[in-house]
């Protein structure tokens, strides 16, 4: 286990008030650590997404994995690998989203603003930014079909969520 943290700062006291709500009335579920549905789910952390609602997944279903603008990254395709190789997962779901803002700029529009936020030069970083979103998709479900580590019988689907509508969407490439 990790070590416990006696810091008094306040900044994430209703987290853990929260968690002692949750943690009073937690069961343990007995819950393997595979993908009880053989589904791993790679989305955008965007904050109005909900993966497990969002495929009516429950806890132990599928991997989650999520980054900004749902980029089949050196990390994300790592996890992945390791999700089929060793977690049951037999389908993979790349699922980008409406009103992405990862989509429709560049790296460098992305840098300049980061760089205005935080002060410091951001054009090293990789933000992985598209300006065309449906290409990038493309691009990466090609990746991971052609990725030697996963599964040769693995199925890929690529998809886009209405962060407005709810709807999920099949994207034919």
């Amino acid at each position: 286990m990790l070590p416990v943290s006696n810091d008094p700062s306040p900044g994430f006291d209703d987290l853990l008030a929260a968690n002692a709500g949750y943690a009073a009335t937690f069961v343990d579920r007995g819950l393997a650590g595979t993908a009880r549905r053989g589904l791993a789910v790679l989305t955008c952390i965007d904050s109005r997404i909900d993966p497990l609602a969002m495929l009516g997944l429950a806890p132990g279903d599928a991997k989650i994995i999520r980054n900004a603008g749902a980029r089949v990254s050196d990390d994300a395709l790592r996890s992945l690998i390791l999700a089929t190789n060793l977690l049951g997962a037999r389908r993979l779901c790349v699922v980008a989203h409406t009103d992405c803002a990862m989509a429709g700029q560049s790296d460098a529009e992305v840098a300049a603003k980061v760089a205005a936020s935080s002060g410091h030069d951001a054009s090293g970083v990789d933000f992985l930014a598209s300006t065309d979103q449906l290409a990038t998709l493309a691009a990466d479900v090609a990746k991971l079909q052609a990725c030697p580590l996963l599964p040769f019988d693995v199925e890929v689907g690529a998809f886009c969520f209405d962060v407005h509508t709810g709807k999920l969407e099949r994207v034919l490439l």
